[in-house]
């Protein structure tokens, strides 16, 4: 689809693979957004869809938006035609389902995500907020003329809200659970935020921790380059484990990972747990060294140990980010378990505009319910911080 706007001299195109957008244009719309994080780079998005994790395939067709004036990209964002829900972790099957039962297609849909990454970050690369809203006013044509029934865009930043909202699209808050360094006297070790917990949950992440090292296991961390393809290997190994032990298939394929080490090695960091000499567990974390953020992403063990989840996954994270002086540590999509640990909740939003009037005002009801919701559990999590008065 090529459309010109001819009040705003807009360009809009959509490119059915980011290999044929030009990477430096991308990024350096990328690097002026303020929530930018290492999920947006046109590397990631480039190796999820070359590595055939996310593809037509997988049921994620590449459809990325761009928005030109001039000759130049002003604004861009990853999009893809889905013929399912998996791997986006805002979920939709109740409307797919109430679709169904009224004898309509709830799929194929238009979705703006990183793929397999509920991270919140920006979605709408662009220069100004003008070119935002033409990024969604695209989205609804293409979904439009393609006979879609809906667009989403998952996990926005606040510049991306106040553009769906200005749009008039629906929007939707979920609760992820994220550490943040203290201020205005940062932890000095993970003893001392040990110490910042009341002493219940203190004792209970001592009693854990101490089990693991009673265990006999102990942990090595390896970052950027010092990650060697066999401990890619071995991460990749435990990564399947994971699934398999779901009874799923992994979302990520190995030569993903050699394109993020190739590409991306500077935001990788990777745990490994140790019996004796045997490597036994492994925690893949995303770094973003220029902005100290820190992102849990996966892991898995070939020997179940009790506890180590918990030690490998957050605990050598936390302890890490603290001594490297990281600003923030999220520990991936929902968990309250999360929160014992350290981890206070963070309310996220999507934006998803649907085409059928009549589910669009339905789903408007259905959203407004479900917020006051989310409030009543904030309020309720507010009530039960794990942190001294």
């Amino acid at each position: 689809m090529d459309r010109k706007n001819g009040s705003d001299d807009y360009v809009i195109r959509v490119v059915g693979s980011p290999a044929d957008i030009d990477a430096d244009a991308w990024d350096r719309l990328h690097d002026a957004q303020p929530s930018a994080g290492p999920f947006t780079r046109h590397a990631y998005l480039l190796a999820a869809t070359a590595s055939g994790s996310a593809t037509e395939d997988t049921g994620w067709s590449p459809s990325f938006l761009t928005v030109s004036a001039g000759g130049e990209l002003v604004a861009a964002c990853p999009l893809y035609v889905k013929d399912h829900s998996y791997g986006e972790y805002v979920f939709d099957w109740a409307w797919a389902d109430a679709y169904h039962r009224h004898g309509l297609r709830y799929y194929p849909k238009l979705l703006s995500a990183v793929p397999f990454t509920p991270v919140p970050g920006p979605r709408l690369l662009a220069r100004d907020q003008a070119s935002r809203i033409a990024l969604l006013e695209g989205m609804t044509q293409f979904a439009t003329q393609a006979g879609l029934s809906s667009a989403h865009v998952l996990f926005l930043d606040e510049a991306d809200q106040a553009a769906a909202r200005a749009a008039g699209w629906l929007m939707r808050s979920t609760v992820q659970f994220h550490w943040t360094q203290r201020e205005p006297e940062p932890y000095a070790d993970f003893a001392d935020f040990l110490a910042d917990l009341n002493r219940d949950k203190r004792k209970k992440i001592q009693q854990e921790r101490r089990r693991v090292q009673e265990a006999g296991v102990t942990f090595t961390s390896h970052e950027g380059d010092a990650i060697t393809p066999d401990l890619w290997d071995f991460f990749h190994r435990c990564y399947g484990q994971t699934y398999q032990e779901h009874r799923s298939t992994p979302y990520l394929t190995r030569d993903f990972f050699e394109r993020m080490q190739r590409t991306m090695a500077r935001h990788w960091l990777l745990f490994v747990a140790w019996r004796g000499e045997q490597r036994v567990a492994a925690s893949l974390i995303a770094i973003d060294p220029d902005r100290r953020n820190a992102f849990g992403r996966y892991w898995g063990a070939v020997e179940h140990v009790p506890n180590l989840h918990f030690e490998a996954c957050y605990y050598q994270p936390l302890a890490w980010c603290i001594a490297q002086g990281y600003r923030r540590f999220e520990g991936g999509a929902q968990g309250e378990h999360k929160m014992a640990r350290g981890l206070l909740p963070v309310q996220t939003w999507s934006a998803h505009w649907l085409a059928h009037p009549q589910f669009s005002e339905a789903v408007a009801d259905h959203l407004a319910r479900e917020g006051e919701g989310v409030a009543n559990y904030l309020e309720e999590l507010g009530e039960r911080r794990p942190f001294k008065a």
